[in-house]
């Protein structure tokens, strides 16, 4: 029943579907928002002001969902989670695992890719998801332990990810970097203004503070 009353939300025009979100889903939504014919239903979402999110995206089993000033998802994005305080044997053992995306102000998530919010995924202020068809996997089996388990994403500001990228849990890309085109990310960096790149990503060069890229004031770009 849940299921067909969220489906029928999804179809409404944006000012009515927006009040029921509010009124019966207690979602904080920003009067300056918009979300198209799009799934999505975490336990909680914030939009604030200017944050948009497009057609054909899926959003369901997050603990938490935040969208910051201006910051957007474009459209056909697949983002999934798993709740905490279940009574699965997954995961029990992470006692202090968050399911949940924040998507930094004037950050952009564009078309196709698969975020895997097991665990937090965290996308800071200025960065792109680009391209298409990259995946944030926080989860995985522990061959050693013999169970499921996961750890976060953390990706810095005025950061460029490139298309087709595979990142997985406890990878960190550092803010002011690039992570360059079909690039496997499997670990912690903490270089700024550098390019990653290979299977796995690894430093490649140094690139310049003055890149237009890392001292723009505005997300979108033309």
């Amino acid at each position: 029943m849940r299921t067909l009353i969220n489906l029928i939300v999804v179809i409404l025009p944006w000012p009515l579907k927006k009040k029921i979100l509010r009124t019966f889903y207690k979602y904080q939504i920003h009067d300056n928002t918009h979300i198209g014919l799009s799934y999505i239903f975490p336990q909680k979402l914030v939009m604030e002001e200017g944050a948009s999110i497009g057609h054909f995206n899926f959003a369901v089993h997050l603990d938490y969902m935040f969208l910051g000033k201006n910051a957007t998802i474009a459209r056909s994005n697949w983002i999934t989670g798993f709740p905490t305080g279940t009574t699965s044997k997954h995961f029990s053992h992470q006692k202090d695992r968050k399911s949940e995306l924040i998507l930094g102000d004037e950050s952009a998530i564009t078309k196709n890719h698969h975020l895997d919010c097991t665990n937090s995924i965290t996308i800071g202020k200025y960065t792109t998801i680009a391209g298409y068809n990259s995946q944030f996997l926080t989860h995985s089996i522990d061959i050693y332990e013999g169970r499921q388990s996961s750890k976060p994403i953390s990706i810095g500001d005025y950061c460029f990810v490139s298309t087709s990228v595979i990142i997985l849990g406890g990878a960190s890309l550092p803010s002011y970097s690039v992570l360059a085109a079909g690039g496997i990310l499997n670990k912690s960096y903490n270089e700024n203004y550098t390019l990653y790149a290979g299977v796995p990503a690894k430093p490649i060069k140094v690139l310049p503070q003055e890149a237009k890229y890392f001292n723009r004031e505005t997300g979108f770009i033309y």
